[in-house]
C-alpha cells in the first residue's frame, strides 16, 4: 500500500475515514497451523471471527477430511483454506471483487497448495446458477456472506442455498454464518439444521442425514 495516502471509505454521515489497519489472519488448525494469511482491513472483506471459524471446525470436526471445500463470498480464503489444512481434498474460492480474489491466490501461493485449489472470480448466484462442480466426493459448503446479503438480498441468498443442497452430493456439509437479522427458520428443511450462536455471529450447520456426527461438544 503506498504510504503517503491512506485510502477511504465513505462514513455514514458523509465524512471519510481512513480504512482499518491489517488484521493479522492465521489459520488456526492442522497442517498449516498458525500460518499467517494475507488481510487488508478492507470493510469489504470481513474474515469470519477466530473464535467463531475455531468452533465452526470443532462442530464439523474430521468430516472435513477428503471433502471438495467450496467458499461462497470468500473474501480472504480464509474458511477453504482452513478446510484444507484440516485435510479437505481441494477448495474452489468464489469471490466476484477482483483485488480480493487476488488476496486469496496470495495466500494459497504463500501456503505452497496452487494444485487443487481453484478461484471464480464471479458473483455467487450467477455462479451457482451454472454449476459445473464436480460430484464425485462429498462437499463441505460455507456460506458467509456479508450480513446485509441476508436483508438486501435475502430470496437470492435462499435459492443459492436451495440450489446448492439440491446439487451436493450424500455426505455434503453446509455451514451458513448470518446475523440476528436473519431467520435460520426460512432456509430449507430447517429441523435438519444446527444452530449455535457466537453472537453477532450465528451458524447454522447440516450434513447429510448418512454423515455421522463428528461434533465436539
Amino acid at each position: 500500500m503506498n504510504r503517503r495516502a491512506k485510502p477511504t471509505k465513505p462514513h455514514a454521515r458523509g465524512e471519510e475515514t481512513p480504512l482499518p489497519a491489517a488484521t493479522p489472519l492465521r489459520i488456526i488448525g492442522g497442517a498449516y497451523a498458525r500460518r499467517r494469511l494475507q488481510y487488508n482491513g478492507d470493510p469489504r472483506t470481513r474474515p469470519m471471527k477466530d473464535r467463531v471459524r475455531e468452533a465452526v471446525f470443532n462442530l464439523v470436526g474430521p468430516s472435513v477430511v477428503g471433502k471438495h471445500a467450496i467458499d461462497l463470498f470468500a473474501g480472504t480464503g480464509a474458511l477453504g483454506l482452513e478446510a484444507l489444512s484440516r485435510g479437505a481434498a481441494r477448495a474452489t474460492f468464489v469471490e466476484q471483487h477482483f483485488p480480493t480474489a487476488q488476496i486469496i491466490r496470495e495466500n494459497i501461493a504463500s501456503l505452497g497448495i496452487e494444485t487443487g485449489t481453484e478461484i471464480c472470480p464471479a458473483n455467487v448466484f450467477v455462479w451457482s446458477r451454472r454449476l459445473v462442480e464436480s460430484r464425485d466426493i462429498p462437499w463441505v459448503v460455507f456460506c458467509s456472506p456479508p450480513y446485509d446479503f441476508y436483508v438486501s438480498s435475502a430470496a437470492e441468498v435462499l435459492a443459492l442455498l436451495e440450489r446448492l443442497l439440491a446439487a451436493a452430493p450424500e455426505g455434503s456439509i453446509f455451514v451458513v454464518e448470518a446475523d440476528k437479522r436473519f431467520d435460520f427458520a426460512t432456509l430449507p428443511d430447517p429441523q435438519t439444521w444446527d444452530i449455535r450462536e457466537y453472537l453477532p455471529a450465528r451458524i447454522g450447520i447440516r450434513r447429510s442425514i448418512n454423515e455421522p456426527d463428528e461434533r465436539v461438544r
